[in-house]
């Protein structure tokens, strides 16, 4: 009779397990809705590209004459890493300049640029980058 209770508890509880892992399988397998309804909850599209804006304070510096680089990103959550990238001999390359968005999906940065003449920038981050900007060092 022991037996048989134990039995009884342990099917018991292993249906139990089994029919919450069914049912989470079942939550995981269901779609998205789509966004071509009219409801409120569907007044967005459904996927949002994600976009970043680079200005700078000046459009003219020194060589190491400290300047900023500030934009905006839509559709990235705050905390993203985004980096500033310089164009040299015709390729992009990574400048140790990069900080997180802010809470507001904002950032600032302070750059140094030593590299004379015409200088390209753009900031990468969130799998988007930002259009590019000039900016000239005398």
């Amino acid at each position: 009779m022991e037996r048989f209770k134990r039995a009884s508890v342990t099917g018991i509880a292993t249906a139990a397990v089994l029919a919450g892992s069914v049912g989470v399988a079942m939550a995981v397998v269901s779609p998205a809705p789509t966004a071509t309804g009219t409801g409120r909850d569907n007044a967005r599209p459904a996927h949002e590209v994600p976009t970043l804006t680079a200005r700078a304070t000046t459009d003219g510096v020194q060589a190491w004459q400290e300047f900023r680089v500030y934009g905006k990103a839509k559709n990235l959550p705050p905390g993203t890493r985004v980096t500033l990238q310089q164009k040299q001999n015709g390729r992009w390359v990574t400048l140790p300049a990069s900080m997180n968005l802010t809470h507001r999906s904002t950032y600032k940065m302070r750059v140094y640029l030593g590299l004379k003449g015409r200088n390209t920038l753009r900031i990468v981050g969130g799998g988007t980058v930002s259009p590019p900007l000039k900016v000239r060092v005398h």
